[in-house]
């Protein structure tokens, strides 16, 4: 791979210049009163992006497994209840730790390629009228498959029912890029990292807790001390951590997420959208499809690309590594060696895209794939040169 050329993995995701920087900055006395106006401005800036008013936020060193973990461990106690969907790789790791958490885990199987079976957990929500359920899990876009699920449908099938339990969202490579409305959708627990739609490299894990899930914390009895929310809220409190922080990446933090608040959301959700048709255009034009099973369930942060029957996928991501100089992302568990994935999220623009794009197309000849040279890439300029980006 070559440091000159973006990366079109799902993530980590390209960093604009001015980020990297950012990160890249003089030691300070964490325990100084300076260290505030780094951190306050962070919290207030996930706020935004999350959509909501008043979502307590935490960032802790780590990736969004460590949010996961932060979710289960401040909420739960050994024995609770959950319900969750196994739709994709991500899913499936979420429902292993709560398994090693020693919670009770209710599965709803469902194919790789599809979304959360929303009409089977308004069954099982409206059938447990004791209500032992403590918890919905619902990954927002599976990253495996290039999938995205209805958040707000999860939530009108706990409403419709009335259940009390905590709707925990895991938004790893959605937040920051895709629509995601805290508020909007009553989520109580939202989960994502930095490496993605903040443009930063992995080492934070950025939660959003609700009010409800803040309560919740007072009788949880799963162990906790690293990822506590309470220590962190009383060292917030003091403009501090509970120990040292990682300057350095949240000074990073501070200015992507200054870049994404100017270009507004709702731009930059309109960009990732735009950005993801040309893509689908192009894998139209090769003649391919997408793992997900239908346009409502499109992600547009990632594309899982199914190849023809009998051939490995994966033979394009090291072709491209190997031959051009360029990351794509490789089929996960279910899908392994049957897709291979583009990422088109975080700091990206048509021109970058176009230039994966062709790389795709030039490993798929290499490889002796029945693709023309040109076919997708013209596809998605026609689509980018119809729609012009805001400037």
């Amino acid at each position: 791979m070559s440091f000159q050329n973006p990366v079109f993995i799902p993530g980590p995701t390209n960093m604009p210049e001015a980020v990297r920087l950012a990160c890249y900055m003089p030691t300070i006395d964490h325990r100084a009163p300076i260290f505030g106006g780094i951190l306050h401005p962070c919290l207030d800036g996930v706020r935004k992006v999350l959509k909501s008013d008043d979502a307590h936020i935490f960032i802790f060193p780590a990736t969004g497994t460590g949010g996961w973990e932060t979710a289960l461990t401040n909420t739960l106690s050994a024995g609770d209840k959950v319900l969750v969907a196994r739709n994709g790789m991500f899913s499936h790791r979420w429902i292993d730790m709560c398994q090693r958490h020693g919670l009770d885990v209710q599965i709803v199987e469902a194919p790789w390629g599809h979304g959360i079976p929303t009409d089977q957990y308004a069954d099982i929500l409206a059938a447990d009228s004791t209500h032992q359920i403590k918890a919905v899990l619902a990954t927002h876009n599976e990253t495996a498959t290039g999938v995205k699920s209805d958040i707000a449908a999860v939530r009108g099938a706990m409403d419709a029912c009335d259940h009390p339990a905590m709707l925990f969202v895991d938004g790893v490579s959605s937040i920051g890029s895709m629509d995601f409305q805290f508020d909007g959708w009553g989520v109580d627990v939202a989960v994502t990292g930095s490496q993605k739609g903040f443009m930063l490299p992995a080492g934070l894990a950025i939660v959003g807790f609700s009010d409800k899930a803040m309560a919740a914390g007072e009788s949880a009895a799963l162990p906790r001390t690293f990822f506590d929310v309470r220590d962190m809220e009383k060292g917030y409190a003091n403009n501090a951590f509970p120990y040292t922080p990682p300057v350095g990446l949240m000074n990073g933090l501070k200015l992507s997420l200054e870049m994404l608040l100017e270009e507004g959301m709702d731009n930059v959700i309109a960009r990732h959208t735009r950005i993801a048709n040309g893509v689908r255009l192009a894998v139209a034009a090769w003649g391919m499809e997408l793992c997900a099973a239908s346009p409502d369930l499109y992600s547009d942060t990632v594309s899982a690309i199914r190849t023809p029957e009998g051939f490995d996928a994966t033979d394009i991501v090291t072709r491209a590594d190997e031959v051009y100089g360029v990351a794509f992302g490789v089929g996960l568990g279910d899908v392994a060696g049957k897709v291979f994935r583009i990422g088109h999220l975080g700091s990206l623009t048509d021109v970058m895209m176009l230039s994966g794009l062709a790389t795709a197309e030039m490993c798929m000849v290499d490889l002796g794939l029945d693709v023309k040279l040109g076919s997708g890439v013209a596809a998605a300029q026609e689509y980018y040169r119809s729609t012009p980006a805001k400037r």
